[in-house]
């Protein structure tokens, strides 16, 4: 087995002068950041505070989960001779929130639309998804469910 190891710095950068002194008293705003790459501003989703013109947490888990789906799926039809010419996903996910404030998602669902190169290819394209789930790291890493709605169609 080879462990990977990852590393981000989060930043608060919004302290409107009071701190935590109450719930309504600081932003959510906060900066993500890797070494060597462009800085991701984020915040809490507005129902929490946050600023609707940055990312939430909740979009980035479903940005991952899709984006490791995808790499894994592009990869696999690669290696089965699949041409993918074009693969969009529009993922959406469920949280409840339970009484005492916090949450947790109760599934998410990619929706893939893959045009491949030719249409005997379509039936091999849309059973690869099952396959890219089981690879998926952050699928794998999950505590919810993760389904898939694929849309095949042939390039024109």
């Amino acid at each position: 087995m080879k462990a990977h190891y990852y590393n981000t710095i989060i930043n608060w950068t919004r302290n409107k002068g009071k701190g935590t002194e109450t719930y309504k008293a600081y932003t959510r705003d906060h900066t993500i950041e890797v070494k060597g790459k462009p800085t991701i501003e984020g915040s809490s989703d507005p129902d929490f505070l946050g600023d609707a013109t940055r990312y939430n947490p909740e979009e980035l888990l479903l940005a991952s989960l899709s984006s490791c789906h995808m790499l894994w799926y592009l990869h696999l039809c690669a290696e089965a001779g699949i041409i993918v010419t074009a693969y969009t996903d529009n993922a959406e996910g469920t949280m409840t929130e339970t009484p005492d404030g916090s949450g947790h998602f109760t599934s998410v669902t990619l929706n893939p639309v893959v045009t491949v190169k030719e249409t005997p290819m379509m039936e091999k394209a849309n059973e690869l998804h099952n396959k890219a789930n089981k690879r998926c790291f952050i699928a794998n890493s999950c505590n919810f469910p993760v389904y898939h709605k694929p849309l095949c169609k042939k390039d024109i």
